[in-house]
């Protein structure tokens, strides 16, 4: 994909994402031709604000860990009334980094479903030394 494309994409997409996702996002995203890249525009990425809110106004029924797909926490978040209140407030905390996290792990599940034909993950370095 364009350096240029990708600055673009990382710029309106940044806020959802680990500052320290960002390098490795970029280089994956740059390996991408043009076929590939349409792949993002499907994403269902998680915005950190909505979850947040979700969190402080109904986090003490789950629904935040509903959202990221966390089924088993959300019930017993729910059936606990968020662990009596007690993991609500933790959560409030927690939930931005569990949504950027959940989102990193979005896209790298789409960048590996890619066909590989012109996509190449990154290769450890070689050892030429003989043993």
């Amino acid at each position: 994909m364009a350096v240029n494309r990708v600055d673009m994409w990382l710029m309106s997409h940044s806020a959802y994402f680990k500052p320290e996702h960002m390098p490795i996002i970029t280089d994956q995203l740059s390996r991408l031709d043009e076929s590939q890249a349409n792949v993002l525009l499907s994403l269902q990425l998680k915005n950190p604000t909505t979850l947040l809110l979700l969190s402080i106004f109904i986090g003490e029924l789950g629904v935040d860990r509903f959202m990221l797909g966390q089924i088993g926490l959300g019930l017993l978040k729910l059936f606990t009334l968020g662990g009596c209140l007690i993991w609500w407030v933790i959560d409030i905390f927690l939930i931005s980094g569990a949504t950027k996290d959940y989102n990193y792990a979005e896209l790298m599940k789409a960048l590996a479903y890619l066909p590989t034909a012109h996509y190449h993950a990154p290769q450890p370095p070689q050892n030429d030394r003989l043993q």
